[in-house]
């Protein structure tokens, strides 16, 4: 595509009712959904370039993707054409040219997610498909304790799911938190790293919901991480409550929209 423009899409989706991000001939995916859209709005076929990959259930508040594609369409038009073609469950919140060099996906410095739990003894009707419902009352501080040792480099096989498209396990942390209980109930789990292994933040935080829950102890959730060993860890935790919150780029310049 000699004379194709890079346009660079942030998108906002629930993926309650997809097989995950990427694109599948049998199911319903987030890239699939995306890519129909623009072949109706350009006339023909466009592959659009995630971030990463999300599993399914799993929700974006920002994921990022780019596409290229021979066209006097602005960015502005591709925003509201899309939103107007795709399912209420999938929302483009921006789309801006930008330099023929961008790829979602290997200028992507940093990414963070979010997983939601609801620790209190009822649970929700609203909201329920956003956030693993834990009825025991968890033990946040000691959970905070073992979330200290994931700041840093460190091989992660032991929070790794099996089939993870990889060429080794070693994983920077940027910064690891837990959020007080809020008056609902709800805490939240946040990680930033640059990069993650499949199952990585869901199989972390089911080790973690072990220490609020007394099975183990911070000290024995730090001895997992070394062990490299998944058979040590928890279990992984819901889909559902997990959320790609956000991917950083270096700044780069943007055409006009």
């Amino acid at each position: 595509m000699k004379n194709a423009r890079n346009f660079k899409l942030t998108i906002e989706y629930d993926g309650t009712a997809y097989h995950g991000w990427q694109r599948q001939n049998d199911a319903p995916t987030v890239q699939g959904t995306i890519e129909a859209a623009l072949k109706t709005m350009t006339g023909r076929p466009v592959t659009i370039i995630g971030s990463g990959r999300t599993d399914a259930g799993v929700h974006a508040l920002n994921q990022v993707a780019n596409f290229f594609v021979d066209t006097k369409l602005t960015s502005d038009i591709f925003t509201i054409g899309l939103n107007s073609l795709l399912p209420g469950d999938i929302v483009i919140k921006d789309c801006a040219s930008v330099d023929e060099t961008f790829h979602a996906r290997y200028d992507a410095w940093s990414k963070v997610y979010d997983y939601r739990i609801l620790n209190r003894s009822i649970p929700a009707a609203l909201f329920r498909q956003y956030a693993w419902h834990i009825r025991k009352d968890l033990d946040l501080e000691g959970i905070r304790t073992s979330v200290l040792c994931l700041n840093g480099r460190h091989d992660f096989s032991a929070f790794e799911g099996a089939g993870s498209p990889r060429l080794h396990s070693l994983r920077t942390v940027i910064d690891a938190s837990l959020t007080g209980k809020d008056m609902h109930g709800y805490v939240a789990f946040s990680i930033e790293a640059d990069g993650f292994l499949r199952h990585m933040v869901r199989n972390i935080v089911g080790t973690l919901v072990d220490v609020g829950l007394g099975k183990i102890t911070p000290e024995v959730f730090e001895d997992i991480l070394k062990s490299k060993d998944r058979k040590q860890a928890g279990i992984t935790a819901p889909a559902h409550g997990l959320f790609l919150r956000e991917v950083k780029y270096v700044p780069c310049h943007t055409s006009d929209r």
